[in-house]
């Protein structure tokens, strides 16, 4: 099986060799917002002493730096930038959404190497036109796809069709009701959304088939990790076979419990390497750097690539991490990695790594 294939090629990495002899100093660099509620800032805390436990086990010196406003300079003066890596678990300053490309600009403007996207792919990543654009420029399978700034649906025939905000992340507004059947229900659909997050609607075909949640690392060689499986199959009705905002984010909802993930996805080995083909080409094109986690749906023999996110969770239960530890890496040992395609971009690591990797 491919997975397995994968498992046996990651167990034990040169680069991963090569830093338990020269291990690399960890910034790690999370937002903990004061308008939170305390759960999910225990939550944020949790998981960032998680991590910091992992990659200490691997060896780095850690450091975890906890973002609580806007200023990310005067929470990185004590710290040299030719002396650390920054893991990048900044999603955004508190109190300015939509930040996360602000973050990487002043990692960059004080020096820093760090993990994940630079600012301008992450500032495509909240574009969903931008996005769609460059797919049918690269002639990559997606969605027949439409964007609306009035309710008016024109000419619009495909349905089932999809209707979500054109500017958001994290399924935010994707309800059952985003799934539409006709005309009229596009239409009233379409003014919900610009009512409500008073930004333009995305409109795309639905591609009523198998959904799956595709991770990828690396970068001159990029490399697919076990592949996840949204299980539809406790669902009749269209409109319920969709991850909604409510399976992504509130347990106990019908969708968070009724939604199941196979982990790994019953994929032929020709379905295998056509999704690897598909989402490697996406990768590539989007200018992905490190990881990324892309949504992509089959129907017809044909993987539509719904969504691209450069900067996924890398929370211990999210996709990233689950599909890291199918193929054989603790929460840990995936943080590593990630420091380890990040540490040929430093100046001095860099140099080094390259030496004890030859």
């Amino acid at each position: 099986m491919w997975y397995k294939l994968l498992q046996s090629e990651f167990t034990l990495p040169e680069r991963n060799n090569a830093m338990k002899d020269l291990p690399i100093p960890v910034l790690l660099l999370y937002n903990l917002d004061s308008a939170w509620s305390d759960g999910d800032r225990d939550i944020a805390v949790q998981e960032a002493d998680r991590l910091a436990s992992g990659l200490g086990k691997c060896g780095h010196p850690v450091a975890t730096v906890a973002v609580r406003n806007a200023d990310l300079s005067a929470c990185l003066r004590s710290y040299d930038p030719r002396e650390w890596i920054v893991f990048n678990w900044c999603e955004e300053l508190p109190g300015m959404p939509h930040s996360d490309a602000r973050v990487a600009e002043i990692l960059e403007s004080e020096g820093f190497t760090y993990t994940g996207p630079t600012p301008e792919v992450l500032r495509l990543s909240w574009d969903k036109a931008g996005t769609k654009k460059l797919l049918d420029k690269q002639d990559l399978p997606t969605p027949r796809w439409r964007i609306y700034a009035d309710a008016d649906p024109g000419d619009w025939r495909w349905f089932p069709a999809m209707v979500k905000p054109a500017q958001e992340h994290c399924s935010l507004g994707v309800t059952t009701d985003a799934v539409v059947r006709d005309a009229g229900e596009l239409r009233a659909r379409i003014a919900c959304i610009l009512d409500a997050f008073r930004q333009p609607a995305l409109v795309e075909d639905f591609i009523d088939g198998r959904e799956f949640h595709v991770s990828l690392w690396g970068n001159g060689e990029v490399r697919m990790l076990p592949v996840a499986e949204m299980d539809f199959s406790r669902f009749d009705d269209v409109r319920d076979r969709l991850c909604t905002y409510e399976s992504k984010h509130h347990p106990g909802s019908r969708h968070y419990e009724g939604i199941q993930t196979l982990l790994p996805a019953p994929l032929t080995e020709a379905e295998q390497n056509l999704l690897y083909r598909t989402a490697q080409s996406a990768y590539r094109a989007y200018r992905c750097r490190d990881f990324a986690r892309l949504d992509i749906r089959l129907r017809d023999g044909v993987f539509y690539i719904l969504d691209i996110n450069p900067n996924p969770d890398i929370s211990s239960d999210a996709s990233l991490a689950c599909a890291a530890e199918a193929a054989g890496f603790s929460f840990g040992a995936m943080g590593s990695h990630l420091i380890g395609l990040a540490a040929v971009r430093h100046p001095i690591f860099g140099r080094r790594f390259s030496a004890a990797s030859d």
